[in-house]
Order: C-alpha cells, then structure tokens, then sequence
C-alpha cells in the first residue's frame, strides 16, 4: 500500500458509535431491569473466556514480553517511532503519563489487598504455610506477576508500533482496526468488519473504565464515612462520582500537553512522598529486603508461574481474570501510548514500558501490600480482618492507620486513587473519541460526550448496587476474547516493522553520508 491513504479528518465514524453506544445503553437498561438475568449472562461469559481462552492469554502475554524484550536488545531498538525526531512530551512527563494512565486506581486499592490477600492465603504453586514470615516472598512474587512486566507489556509495545508505523508514516486511522490491516489490507479499514473491530475494543475499555469509576465512588465514601461523619450513601458517593466526571473530562479537553499530563505528573509527585514517607516512618528494612525477596523469588519462578494451569479455580479467579482485564484495555491504550510516544525511539518505548514501569509498580506494591503484610505479622487479623469484612478499601486504610499520622496519610491516598482514576478516565475518554474520528486530536465536544457518559453509566449502576458494576467490570473479561485475536497479529507483525523502520534509518543515514562525501570531494 502506498502513502495514498488518507484520514477522514475528525469526522464521526457512525457505525462505532452506534455499535458501542448501543449496547452500553441495553447494558445498562438490563442493569435495571433485571439484574439478576445481567449477571448470569455476564458470569456464564466469564466462564467461557476462562475455559477457552485461558491458556491462550498465559502465552500470549509471555511470547509478547519475551518479543519485546528481544526487539529492544536488537539493533531495531534504534528505530525512531512516529515520523519525528525530537519527542513531542518532556522525558518526565511521558513517564508520569504512562505510569499513571496505566497503573490507574487499582495500583493503590489493589496494591494493598492483593499481597495480604496472597499472605493469608499462599498460592497453590508455592508450597507455603500461610500467615507466616515464608509467605511474605510468595504472596508479593504472585502480585509482581499480575501486575509487572507481563501486564505492562500486553497495554501498549508491539501493538503501539504496529499503529505508530501505519498511522504516522502510512497515514491510516489511529484505531484498531488498523492492527488487523497487514492480514486484511484495505478491506478492514472500510465497512463493518473495522466498525465491530473498532466497537469491540470500545466496549472493553468503557467496561474497564466505568467499574474503577464506580468503584471508586463506592470505596470513597466508605473510606470517607470510617474517617469522618460523611454517610456513606448514594448521595455521597454520586458527588464523588460527579466531582471524578469533572476532573477528567476537562482534563480530556485541554489535551495531552496539559491537563493530562498536569494530573499525572502531580501524582507522580504524591505517589514518591508518599513513599518516602512510608520508607522513613514504616519498617524500612523490611520493605527493601522483602521487594528484593520478591523479585528473586518471581525470577525463580517466572516461567512456572506464568505457565501454571494446575489449579484452575485459583486461576481464573486471579491469573486469568486480570489477563483478561488488561487484554481488553490493551489497543486502546496502545493508541494512547501511539498518541504521547512521538519521537521516542523503540528502545526507550519498551525500556520505560515493559522494564521501569514494572519494576516501580513492584516496589509500588511493596511500600503499600508489604507494609501492610509486616503489620499483620506483628498483630495478625489487623489487616486481614478489615479485609474480609469489607475489602479492599478497608486494607488500605488499616495499613495506613497503623503509620504516624495516619488520618492525614490515608486522606492522601484516597486523593492518589481519585487522580489515578482521573487519569484513566481523562486518557481512556481521549482514546475513545480518537477511535470515533481516527485520528490523534478528536474533537473536544466528543471528548466531553464520552467522558459524561462514562460518569453517568458508573452512577447508574452503583445506583442499583455494586452488583451492576461487578458485572460490568467482570464484562471486560469476556470482551477479551475477541479483542486477544486483535493483539495476536502484532505478536508477529510488531518485530517485522521495528526491524523494517531499523533497515530503512540505516539506508537513509548511508545516503546522506554518500551525499556529505560527494559534497566535500567537489569542495575538494
């Protein structure tokens, strides 16, 4: 295909908006009307995305990692992504937005029930006693796994190249759809094919986006009503909520350049207090050496526990389940990472994306979930306890009562968790107005459509229990099915095209250096 091809500007792609605007309606209509009925559906889909494509996700996101890392070591890590030289973001700020967007809000709720979770209860590969000092290396290695390089690498590094390649140097549409062009050509990119491509990545990622909304105004307000004498009610948590759509839809329209990255970099800033803090005012020692015991113990076993298939309840109801989340994420935070890695060089993408950004929210995990682990070896049930009884909201406050101020810490974290979802929401709303109009600067109005629409669905359904966002948020597992075939291309295609833009850059560069010779031979 030759450089012809041209975007349709920032015109609305009716049929994606159609398709997914359609079925978030019926969704949420079925919500209300029968609940009950909605969860069925959505749990017999569960079960056969765990059933079917289970092992398929294990391997999928291993041979991604293991390709990624190859094409980094590669002289094809040289090759500049997105047709410019210089980055179009700062160094620090494309770090925070990445880190941000996709860590989101589950890097904090999830970050301290996750490890307690494994402390109290060993995983099956790790032949453990529970509730024990031995338990510690396990239970932190298992959530490295879920939530490290493999997660990381699924959210956006061969697939980014593969849409960095094709949108801005073969001028096709920022949208998903566009992965499956180097199998099906032109045909994809017109018709209905590319239209449920496009509404199936949407649906996902509106899934995975409005349950953390939801979540959030539900775990606030019960954080707020242990802390304080705020009811923890629906009034209270759909002022949350109302508040959250605020903060990200306006962030959405000011762009990337500014109030994206102004959220996310004042997170980053938090977030390294915060740690600091907890570094100086907790058990130090501890964390360090317990991050170091975790990390060696998830080398030991990383192929082990990437592969395991021996309990499969266990499985699905943890290894699996977040596969399937971060699968559905997986093209539209591709797009955005396409959209904010302009200039960067393939190396620097997968070295920040696949290797730092993992390793941080590792020890992330382990400031938050360690020290929560070290408080429940010292007074067993002080976390635990909380946690059984009201989850993961309740984790993260009993860490943070038991430091040195530990009302003034936690309300510090729940403002961490609100800007992370903000991010989330302002950068998934941004992405999901790019795939309407397929290319890198949606329309603002569009951008406030949907991030509206994304509150208004989360308040919706928290409005009727967390029964309706469960459902939602488990939906995103069943999306993953058709959206892991998207992916599966780039697996192949993403080292073709690094290695492709390394061998063009190096027949460039050799021309222009036959060009500077001619012209000092005529100076000559």
């Amino acid at each position: 295909m030759s450089n012809e091809i041209r975007v349709t500007g920032a015109e609305i792609d009716w049929p994606v908006f159609m398709i997914s605007g359609g079925f978030i309606v019926a969704f949420v209509g079925l919500a209300i009307v029968d609940i009950d009925l909605l969860s069925d559906i959505v749990n017999a889909g569960f079960s056969i995305a765990t059933t079917y494509f289970g092992a398929y996700w294990q391997g999928l996101l291993l041979l991604t990692f293991l390709a990624a890392i190859l094409v980094c070591v590669s002289p094809a890590g040289r090759a500049t992504l997105g047709g410019i030289e210089t980055p179009e973001i700062s160094t620090f700020k494309w770090v925070a937005i990445i880190m941000c967007t996709l860590l989101a809000g589950g890097g904090v709720f999830w970050a301290a029930a996750e490890p307690i979770a494994h402390f109290t209860n060993s995983p099956p590969l790790f032949s453990v006693a529970s509730n024990t000092p031995d338990a510690v290396a396990p239970a932190l290695a298992q959530s490295f796994l879920h939530w490290g390089f493999l997660a990381w690498s699924i959210l956006g590094i061969l697939t980014a190249i593969v849409l960095m390649y094709y949108h801005y140097e073969r001028k096709l549409p920022l949208k998903p759809r566009t992965l499956l062009y180097p199998i099906f050509g032109e045909r994809i990119l017109h018709g209905w094919a590319g239209a449920l491509v496009d509404a199936c990545c949407v649906i996902a990622v509106v899934s995975g986006t409005v349950g953390p909304i939801g979540f959030l105004g539900l775990q606030i307000s019960f954080s707020l009503s242990e802390l304080s004498d705020i009811a923890n009610n629906y009034t209270t948590q759909l002022t949350i909520i109302l508040a959250l759509i605020v903060v990200y839809t306006l962030s959405a329209v000011s762009g990337v350049t500014r109030g994206i990255q102004l959220l996310s970099s004042f997170n980053v800033l938090l977030s390294l207090a915060l740690i600091l803090f907890i570094l100086l005012a907790g058990p130090t020692e501890f964390i360090v050496e317990n991050f170091l015991r975790g990390s060696a113990t998830q080398l030991q076993h990383f192929f082990a526990m990437t592969t395991y298939r021996e309990d499969v309840s266990w499985l699905n109801n943890w290894t699996v389940f977040f596969w399937g989340w971060f699968l559905g994420y997986g093209p539209l935070m591709a797009l955005f990472i396409a959209r904010i890695s302009r200039g960067r060089t393939i190396r620097e993408l997968i070295v920040v994306v696949s290797v730092i950004a993992p390793l941080v929210t590792n020890f992330w995990f382990t400031i938050v979930g360690g020290t929560g682990i070290y408080f429940e070896l010292v007074e067993p049930g002080v976390i635990s306890g909380p946690f059984a009884e009201h989850g993961m909201p309740a984790a993260l406050l009993s860490m943070t009562q038991q430091l040195p101020f530990g009302l003034f810490i936690s309300v510090l974290f729940l403002i961490l968790t609100t800007i992370f979802v903000a991010t989330t929401g302002d950068s998934m709303t941004y992405t999901v107005s790019m795939v309407m109009t397929g290319t890198d600067h949606p329309r603002a109005e569009l951008r406030v459509f949907w991030g509206i629409v994304m509150g208004v669905v989360a308040a919706i359904l928290i409005s009727i229990g967390s029964g309706g966002i469960s459902a939602l948020q488990s939906f995103i597992v069943v999306t993953a099915m058709p959206v892991s075939l998207i992916l599966l291309p780039s697996l192949w295609y993403g080292p073709k095209i690094a290695w492709s833009m390394h061998l063009r850059e190096m027949h460039l560069k050799e021309m222009r250096l036959k060009e500077t010779n001619q012209q000092f031979k005529a100076a000559e």
